[in-house]
């Protein structure tokens, strides 16, 4: 951070960007994952269980 002094309206500014930035992420936090992305994780978690299976199995 600079060594510049914040002013009230530096402060007030800031603070609405914050406020901004969070109604922003909050919507899109909120939206479901497309299906793809879904699909895709199920696709690594089954891939993870079927190596671990076959790492027990050399054992």
């Amino acid at each position: 951070m600079s060594s510049e002094k914040r002013t009230p309206a530096k402060d007030r500014v800031a603070d609405e960007i914050d406020r901004n930035l969070k109604k922003a992420f909050e919507g899109m936090a909120e939206e479901p994952l497309p299906d793809r992305f879904t699909d895709l994780l199920a696709d690594l978690r089954a891939a993870e269980e079927n190596r671990k299976k076959v790492s027990s199995n050399d054992s």
